[in-house]
């Protein structure tokens, strides 16, 4: 009876310690995954650039990297430090990519005018109050002849940032830029998370009223005043994490009210397909990484505030405005 009983209990031992092994080396394999997504997490970190990490117990993590486009010449972060995180990723997410086409861009050209100017007769002082068309008045001083009254409000806002605000001599960031470069190098997966189409954009454009194009005019005022210093001070803030700063800041506002991002249904619509892209990729195991623009992840109603509400864990620099309580 032993002697048969002998070869079932071996066999018995050798399932059992068949399941043991597989789940020890499962076990194993989940702690070097976690170890090598904690520090990758650490190596972005070293990049200075503000930075969450996102994560839900039993799915992958997400390192959500906020961008600004410019900075003044001569403006260093640590850029390499976050391409070696991108290489190191399981896959990564970029904006949404324009798709215009050939018609798109006549018909632009075709209403240029409309974009360019205002309307038959009208001037800048018909659309704005007497206090900011003074403050406009102040701004153009310098100006050779008064033509600029009939620019398009979106046409002078652009100019105000471009000449007085310091984005003239800014250089783009190149966050995505860096990313981008690495994710190619190392041959990780990239997606762009969603189209927009030059259709529609053209279309807002084109038919916004002039009005539309005013709270836009008025940020761009507020950062002119501001001076050369406005484009660094955004810069500044963004680098040391000062995230609510860099959204508060006069060339961060203009940008948020100016076509297309203060369109308000383009605007929603790149809002919504961020919160969604990164929600999905959660779902996927490992790690993945995402530049997104600053603003939509930090603002009020944005995308950190919308994966929180939604349960997950966020850690990174704080990104809503400080209230004061009392008085």
């Amino acid at each position: 009876m032993k002697a048969r009983l002998l070869p079932v209990a071996l066999s018995a031992f050798l399932v059992v310690s068949a399941a043991t092994a597989t789940a020890a080396y499962a076990a194993q394999d989940q702690a070097e995954a976690a170890t090598r997504v904690d520090e990758v997490v650490v190596a972005a970190r070293r990049a200075g650039a503000p930075m969450w990490t996102v994560r839900r117990d039993g799915e992958g993590v997400m390192i959500l990297v906020g961008a600004i486009e410019e900075a003044p010449r001569g403006f260093e972060w640590r850029a390499q430090a976050l391409e070696d995180a991108a290489a190191r990723s399981d896959r990564i997410l970029f904006p949404q990519r324009g798709r215009a086409s050939p018609a798109d861009v006549l018909r632009l050209i075709w209403r240029i005018r409309t974009i360019g100017w205002l309307p038959q007769g009208a001037t800048t002082a018909d659309y704005l109050s007497a206090e900011d068309q003074a403050r406009l008045d102040v701004l153009m001083a310098g100006e050779k002849n008064d033509q600029w009254r009939r620019y398009s409000m979106l046409m002078l806002a652009i100019d105000l940032i471009q000449g007085k605000a310091g984005e003239k001599d800014a250089r783009p960031v190149g966050a995505a830029d860096a990313v981008r470069r690495a994710a190619r190098k190392a041959r990780v997966p990239i997606r762009s998370i969603g189209v927009v189409r030059g259709a529609d954009v053209v279309e807002s454009l084109i038919t916004a009223p002039p009005e539309t194009h005013r709270e836009c005019l008025r940020a761009a005022m507020s950062a002119a005043e501001l001076g050369p210093d406005a484009v660094r001070l955004r810069a500044e803030a963004w680098r040391g994490l000062r995230v609510a700063e860099a959204l508060a800041s006069p060339v961060d506002q203009a940008v948020d009210r100016c076509w297309p991002w203060g369109d308000p249904q383009i605007g929603q619509q790149l809002r919504m397909e961020w919160t969604d892209a990164v929600a999905q990729a959660l779902t996927q195991p490992g790690l993945s990484l995402a530049v997104a623009p600053l603003r939509t992840l930090a603002e009020p109603g944005g995308v950190l505030d919308a994966l929180e509400a939604q349960g997950f864990e966020l850690d990174g620099p704080e990104w809503k405005p400080a209230t004061h309580e009392g008085g």
